[in-house]
């Protein structure tokens, strides 16, 4: 693969058509992007998500960047933990998300410390030392330059602050034969099914397999600055949860 292309699932594209394929991708998902989610996890996201939130341990006054937040789901838990005194930006870079996490934060009554801002991962438009702690989950495998988009969350981070990527990941060689299975037969009939849209859902499964495993991703992250990485494997590799500070 050349320098000038790069991996849409198990398509080799123009690095800069695989943002709008993304894009595209997630237009087409948003409304039923939670639904979805419940119905391939067996629900099981919800608990991962919450695993996610015990290990940030945001406390009263800090500052929360949520990348690849969309509907707003991490973002308005911390939100709550933060109080009136800190600040929590849910960031996505698909307009269509961020509609329908704007629309579910109104309805939850989010409001004072939350802002929404619609970015590009791989050059965020914050100052320097900016966030106590920032999550992105489920979304770093659709970045097209994973190594720019560490780099731009390092450079973000105050000393002392975490980064937090929660990603499907490589599980267990027992349960490969039956997640492939699951990954390429089912998941893209409940796309079908549930959403119209079986392509996206081919995707998804595509792009779980072109993302860094969990020792190569932990890598990416210290050699991008992060230290003391370390990761946490949920449903046997499934997911994982990637943890680096910014000393």
């Amino acid at each position: 693969m050349s320098k000038d292309t790069t991996h849409f699932g198990y398509e080799t594209v123009p690095r800069q058509e695989k943002a709008q394929r993304v894009k595209d991708v997630f237009d087409s998902v948003a409304s039923r992007y939670d639904v979805m989610n419940d119905l391939m996890s067996g629900g099981l996201h919800r608990l991962w998500k919450r695993f996610t939130i015990s290990q940030a341990a945001i406390r009263r006054g800090q500052s929360v960047l949520d990348l690849a937040g969309g509907t707003g789901d991490l973002a308005k838990v911390f939100a709550g933990q933060v109080g009136s005194s800190g600040h929590v930006v849910l960031a996505d870079i698909n307009a269509s998300m961020l509609q329908e996490g704007r629309r579910r934060l109104v309805d939850a009554g989010v409001a004072g410390n939350l802002s929404i801002a619609q970015v590009d991962a791989e050059n965020l438009p914050f100052s320097d030392a900016s966030f106590n702690c920032i999550t992105i989950a489920f979304g770093l495998r659709n970045v097209t330059d994973k190594a720019a988009a560490l780099a731009s969350m390092l450079r973000v981070l105050k000393p002392g602050g975490k980064a937090m990527i929660l990603e499907f990941s490589k599980p267990s060689a027992a349960l490969k034969p039956m997640y492939d299975l699951y990954s390429f037969k089912v998941l893209p009939m409940l796309g079908k099914l549930v959403a119209n849209d079986e392509s996206s859902y081919q995707y998804l499964a595509e792009s779980i397999r072109m993302h860094p495993d969990q020792d190569t991703l932990r890598d990416m992250m210290a050699d991008a600055g992060f230290e003391r990485c370390r990761y946490h494997n949920l449903a046997g590799g499934i997911v994982a949860l990637h943890i680096g500070y910014r000393i």
